[in-house]
């Protein structure tokens, strides 16, 4: 009998509340448990599990996995809130900030090791398998964020690097928690293709909404200052679309504003928001992000499985498509 969504969403809650992270020297692992019990909506455990019990599989043999995979990205998190100097996570203090850089890169360190371990308790059978993805995955992470990084320093950055980037970067570790979760349940090949490109589809989607959040969002709900990004000079899908958009006028604008020539916070976001609400970069963002969940969906239509078993994972990523944070 599958398991129902609020089920699954509770063992992955108990797991991750229950981990015992305590250790010496404890400067080097209170960091750990605040990172990982500092919220978060888990989504990437849930994505493993739901994916092996959709296909019939042992959720406790995936739990260990869906829980190294949510350290894995909690660990990413921490890394990039110091490359970003980002002050605010989930609402707190980011780690670099509540403690300093130094520890946060070590305790990084550590909840990587604490992610291996843990991918480590993989069924026998398919333990090789498993370990290759979430290798490549860790890479393609990596890959995403220095193409990131790089992106600070490049004046013209194309539609096409930024979706490559943020596949990278966010898109592939969804999908790969639905490949791992599959794996598990011993899925036809074909069926975890199909759901790997379905994770990679709605990758894409969610980052573009965070993009449109960090915009547009409500701060109260978002849980960070929004206009981060435009203080920050990310290139965003919305930074290119408006260049790519903007008439002469708001080209101008736009130049002073990324070239740090407004130099109140307040006033550069205001400026860039008024412009990308004159080309409209509102509404666009929404059908663009529309366009990969639909896509996404017809994946998940060839999966030759009862629409039954599906229904955990429709139900939660039309939850994330709504998201408000």
């Amino acid at each position: 009998m599958p398991y129902t969504i609020d089920e699954l969403i509770k063992k992955v809650d108990d797991q991750i509340s229950e981990l015992e992270i305590a250790g010496d020297p404890k400067e080097l692992y209170l960091p750990v448990e605040y990172c990982l019990k500092n919220g978060g909506k888990r989504v990437r455990p849930l994505l493993t599990l739901i994916a092996c019990d959709m296909f019939g599989g042992s959720v406790s043999k995936a739990m260990p996995l869906a829980v190294g995979l949510e350290i894995f990205h909690n660990f990413t998190l921490m890394h990039d809130d110091i490359m970003d100097q980002a002050p605010i996570r989930r609402g707190k203090p980011a780690v670099h900030k509540k403690w300093d850089t130094n520890t946060a890169i070590l305790s990084g360190d550590v909840m990587f090791a604490l992610a291996y371990q843990y991918m480590l308790k993989s069924p026998e059978k398919s333990l090789k398998q498993i370990l290759e993805v979430f290798n490549e995955t860790v890479m393609q992470v990596c890959e995403g964020q220095q193409y990131d990084m790089n992106f600070e320093t490049i004046d013209n950055v194309t539609e096409a690097e930024y979706l490559n980037m943020i596949r990278l970067k966010t898109a592939v570790l969804p999908a790969s928690c639905l490949k791992i979760g599959a794996i598990v349940a011993e899925a036809p090949e074909n069926e975890i293709q199909n759901l790997y490109l379905f994770g990679e589809l709605f990758g894409l989607g969610f980052q573009l909404k965070d993009d449109w959040l960090d915009v547009f969002g409500d701060e109260e709900v978002f849980g960070k200052k929004t206009g981060g990004d435009i203080v920050a000079n990310k290139k965003t899908w919305l930074y290119i679309k408006a260049f790519e958009l903007a008439d002469s006028k708001q080209n101008k604008k736009l130049k002073e504003a990324f070239s740090n020539q407004i130099h109140h916070p307040e006033e550069k976001i205001n400026t860039v928001k008024n412009i990308y609400l004159q080309l409209g970069l509102n509404d666009l963002a929404v059908e663009h992000m529309e366009k990969y969940y639909k896509r996404a969906f017809d994946y998940l239509e060839k999966i030759k499985i009862p629409e039954e078993s599906k229904s955990n994972l429709a139900y939660l990523i039309n939850k994330l498509i709504e998201r408000k944070s």
